[in-house]
């Protein structure tokens, strides 16, 4: 696939920073960004260079989901069902897969199925002016992209329904405050945050991190006795990684330890 303007890809210091690109349209996804993103994330799965993953938005927007200039009723009945599955659901499952902690940068709106995309990743910080709706009531659709799954377990049932059923938009601080996203941060030190976030993660132990990130993800399906199967397997694997080794080298000989991800 040929390089796309619709998403800025740059790497730095083991972190793949992918930008959404459409700027005058809030970076609402048409075929192009889509397939774009996923490129992206299928880079992240593939080379062992990038250790993390930050998303964010360009312009002054996040994602306001689906851009509906691709809908309209005048060129017939679209079949959304075969849209989330092509589109949608392709890059939920590599977000959540990538064994990789993803950050999202939330730079304002996210709407739609850009605020479940953002839910989707592993750690989402927010500026403060940025504000998370679940747009699809206002259209008489059904929350995709993830979002009737990861609501409920985020922030419970009752708010998960306040917000799905009212579209009424969430402010970044109490979204914080509500166990939606990990922190909302001033508009101006937003970005400088993110960075330093995924930089710091990207030099860590990545191999563990990915195992914990995999653990956490399927705790909310598991029994406990199924858990705790998982966690001496990953913690089998982990012991015998140089990562740890190193870690616990490190820790004795009082130096800062050199992670590899291995």
């Amino acid at each position: 696939m040929q390089p796309s303007s619709t998403i800025l890809a740059t790497e730095a210091e083991g972190v793949l920073s992918l930008t959404l690109n459409r700027p005058d349209k809030l970076n609402s996804f048409n075929e192009e960004m889509h397939l774009a993103l996923r490129a992206g994330f299928e880079r992240a799965h593939r080379e062992d260079g990038i250790r993390a993953v930050l998303l964010t938005g360009a312009g002054r927007a996040f994602c306001a989901g689906q851009d509906l200039g691709d809908r309209d009723p005048s060129k017939g009945v679209p079949d959304l069902g075969h849209t989330i599955e092509t589109y949608y659901n392709p890059l939920l499952r590599l977000i959540r897969t990538l064994e990789k902690p993803v950050i999202c940068a939330v730079n304002g709106v996210a709407a739609g199925a850009g605020a479940n995309i953002a839910l989707a990743c592993d750690v989402t910080l927010a500026a403060r002016s940025a504000r998370f709706i679940q747009a699809f009531a206002k259209i008489g659709l059904v929350p995709d992209s993830g979002g009737t799954w990861s609501l409920p377990r985020l922030i419970g049932e009752a708010r998960a329904k306040g917000l799905a059923l009212t579209a009424e938009p969430l402010g970044a601080e109490k979204a914080a405050d509500w166990g939606l996203i990990w922190r909302a941060v001033d508009d101006e030190n937003l970005m400088e945050e993110a960075r330093a976030l995924a930089t710091m993660l990207a030099a860590g132990p990545t191999l563990g991190l990915g195992m914990t990130k995999r653990a956490i993800q399927a705790a909310a399906t598991n029994s406990l006795d199924t858990q705790l199967d998982l966690e001496r397997d990953l913690q089998r694997i982990a012991g015998r990684s140089a990562d740890y080794a190193e870690g616990v080298s490190a820790f004795l000989e009082k130096r800062k330890p050199e992670f590899k991800g291995k």
